[in-house]
C-alpha cells in the first residue's frame, strides 16, 4: 500500500505540512525545529525537501541539505540525509524507502556526487549508503566508535569514494554536536 504513495518536492507552503509530519513521525517537537531551521538556513541550500502523499494525505518527508568536504582533492557536490521521517500509520509499507530513493534519482540528476546519512546501519544499506569512515569520509563531529558503521555515505557517480576524502561540514544549523549521535 505505501508503494501507491506520491513523491512531490515541497514548498514554502508547505512548511507545516512538514514540521506536522515530522513531529507525528518522531512523537516530539526536535526533528520538527530542526527541519524548520534547515529549511530557511543559507548555508543548507540548495536543499531538497520532499513529501510522500498517499490519498490525499501527507504520510512522509525527507530533507536533503548541502554539505561541503574540508580539504577534499576537488570539489564535489554533497548532500546530507536528515531528516526522514513517516507517520506511524504508514510505517513499515516501503515510504521511506521510496522518499530516499526518488531524493537519490533528483539529486543525481542536479550533478550531486556524494549523499551522507548518521542513521541506522541496516535501514540505510538497503539504499545503497555504506560506511563513510572506512572512505576517509569524517562526520562532522567524532562518531562514537560503537556507533562507527552509522556515519554513512552513498556515491551518486562513479569513481568518487576513494578519490574524496575529508572531514564533511553540514550546513551551520546542523553544526551541533548534539546531533552527531546515533
Amino acid at each position: 500500500m505505501g508503494l501507491d504513495a506520491t513523491i512531490r518536492e515541497a514548498g514554502i507552503a508547505d512548511r507545516d505540512t512538514v514540521t506536522d509530519i515530522e513531529r507525528r513521525a518522531f512523537g516530539r517537537n526536535d526533528e520538527a525545529a530542526l527541519t524548520s531551521d534547515l529549511l530557511v538556513d543559507p548555508t543548507a541550500a540548495p536543499c531538497l525537501s520532499l513529501i510522500a502523499v498517499e490519498a490525499d494525505r501527507p504520510v512522509g518527508h525527507i530533507l536533503f541539505t548541502a554539505a561541503r568536504i574540508v580539504a577534499a582533492p576537488r570539489a564535489v557536490v554533497a548532500s546530507i540525509l536528515a531528516p526522514l521521517a513517516v507517520v506511524p500509520q504508514a510505517q513499515g509499507r516501503g515510504i521511506g524507502g521510496k522518499l530516499i530513493a526518488e531524493g537519490l534519482r533528483r539529486l543525481e540528476a542536479r550533478g550531486g556526487d556524494l549523499v551522507f546519512v548518521l542513521g541506522h546501519p541496516g535501514y540505510y544499506r538497503r539504499s545503497g549508503f555504506a560506511t563513510a569512515g572506512r572512505s576517509g569520509l569524517e562526520a562532522p563531529y567524532p562518531i562514537p566508535k560503537k556507533d562507527a558503521d552509522a556515519w554513512m555515505v552513498r556515491p551518486l557517480r562513479d569513481g568518487i569514494i576513494g578519490a574524496v576524502t575529508g572531514r564533511v561540514v553540514a550546513a551551520d544549523t546542523l553544526m551541533r554536536p548534539e546531533y552527531w549521535r546515533e
